[in-house]
């Protein structure tokens, strides 16, 4: 089999396209490099969905941590805790045993006038449920670090802000959003890269992978235990995702351009890759 037929046959074989069955007998280079390439479409799927909506909600998570009301400060500051202070494994864990606990056919919701039933048997597929812990996960350490980028904003911006007579959501949106990010940008990039990277634990933990069709490092653990060989497909692996990691740095090293766009080049803050050994 060519290459060119290996790749028709497995490019997107994570997705359930293509030949059903995986590779057996003689695993070559080519089909190792395709399947976990194909498998980067689930780890790129779960990274970019959480990123995005993650993003929104940390930064109102960091807005209701910043407030002097209790009502709204505790919840944040006890849900950032949760999912900052606990295994992101676990989390993936405990989240499909509660998953898989709820009713196949659905949750009824009585709202008086009329009875809904909520979906909830897709909970228990990663495509969803594990995409909810990430969601989570994500958004406790980017609201963490807007709270710091929050309370780090300089108070000559305040009082320029309160000069011009700009206050509440005006100045929320034209002083103090805009200062947040371009102070809290170079480690919220780091965030993104490790949440990425993360994405490598979801079939490793208690969600399963349906019809073989798993991220990366599955088809990469599949390719270890049929050619005892690991070191083969997990430098594969690691090679993917150098690349993109460096289309992450890339990216938001742009979006950081254009966020200190109005500094001159020497002040203007640099994005670097700080790992994080434990999470």
């Amino acid at each position: 089999m060519s290459c060119w037929q290996t790749l028709q046959d497995y490019g997107l074989r994570s997705l359930g396209y293509g030949e059903r069955l995986l590779p057996r007998g003689d695993i070559t280079l080519c089909e190792q490099f395709t399947l976990i390439g194909s498998g980067m479409i689930w780890n790129i799927y779960f990274g970019t969905l959480a990123l995005i909506t993650g993003f929104f909600f940390s930064v109102t998570l960091a807005v209701a941590k910043n407030t002097r009301s209790r009502l709204t400060r505790k919840p944040a500051e006890w849900f950032i805790f949760a999912f900052r202070g606990s295994p992101l494994f676990i989390q993936f864990f405990l989240a499909y045993e509660l998953f898989v606990l709820l009713p196949r056919l659905g949750v009824d919701i009585h709202l008086g006038f009329t009875e809904i039933t909520v979906e909830t048997r897709w909970l228990a597929r990663a495509w969803l449920g594990a995409l909810i812990v990430l969601f989570f996960n994500t958004s406790a350490y980017a609201a963490e670090i807007f709270y710091g980028a929050l309370r780090s904003v300089p108070k000559g911006d305040l009082e320029a802000a309160d000069a011009y007579g700009l206050t509440g959501w005006s100045r929320f949106r034209r002083v103090v959003f805009p200062t947040t990010m371009r102070l809290a940008w170079p480690s919220y990039t780091n965030e993104a890269i490790f949440l990425f990277h993360v994405t490598t634990l979801v079939y490793f933990s208690g969600f399963p992978a349906f019809q073989q069709k798993g991220d990366a490092l599955y088809y990469a653990q599949y390719f270890a235990d049929r050619t005892f060989n690991p070191f083969v497909p997990y430098p594969i692996v690691a090679g993917y995702f150098v690349m993109l990691t460096l289309c992450i740095i890339l990216l938001f090293g742009v979006i950081n351009g254009r966020l200190n766009r109005h500094l001159p080049s020497e002040t203007r803050s640099r994005i670097r890759y700080r790992p994080n050994l434990i999470r």
